[in-house]
């Protein structure tokens, strides 16, 4: 299995790119998300990817972020949502904007995906309910939670895992403002 590609960056032509590997090109699928977070031609590029081996073709996608492939590999496992349509979904949602569609049911962002109908939408809601992180848009969350996720991000950013970011943030007080839960994380995680 692939799992990581790391390579100069030959050829963009959406949604699939060409990194170069030693000499060696692989064609990889990308979601829009990440083909448009791509450094310029010729650039060092890191893939984080998901390869596929079918009866007729061998395919590649591409991830810039854990979460993306993850959330990729948690929509191919649902009945009838393949991996051209999983990016698909990819490329016209963010994972952020996806896990608050599932948390919050709501079937009508789904269906303005191109390939999505009111059927394919209920079914990815009713299977991907609690399977996409927190449930960050849940009906009456609070300024609290906005802060806490606000530093779990500024934390993953600063090269934390999601894990890494969680464990710290049980550690503060639930009111915490978002730059002194920054400070207090940074120092428990430095123990």
């Amino acid at each position: 299995m692939i799992g990581r590609l790391t390579g100069t960056l030959a050829q963009k032509s959406p949604p699939q790119v060409l990194i170069d590997v030693n000499g060696v090109g692989y064609e990889v699928d990308v979601p829009m998300s990440s083909f448009y977070n791509l450094p310029a031609l010729g650039e060092r590029v890191t893939l984080l990817t998901h390869f596929i081996v079918r009866e007729d073709a061998q395919l590649l996608f591409g991830f810039l972020t854990a979460e993306e492939r993850a959330t990729f590999r948690q929509l191919i496992k649902i009945s009838g949502i393949g991996p051209r349509l999983a990016l698909s979904l990819l490329s016209g949602l963010s994972v952020a904007e996806l896990s608050q569609a599932v948390a919050q049911q709501q079937a009508g962002r789904l269906v303005k995906v191109p390939g999505i109908g009111k059927k394919t939408a209920e079914r990815l809601l009713l299977e991907l309910k609690g399977k996409l992180g927190p449930d960050l848009g849940a009906p009456g969350a609070t300024v609290a939670d906005d802060a806490q996720a606000d530093i779990v991000q500024a934390l993953i950013a600063l090269g934390y895992s999601e894990k890494e970011a969680g464990a710290a943030l049980k550690s503060l007080p639930a009111d915490v403002g978002v730059s002194d839960g920054i400070k207090l994380a940074l120092k428990s995680l430095s123990k």
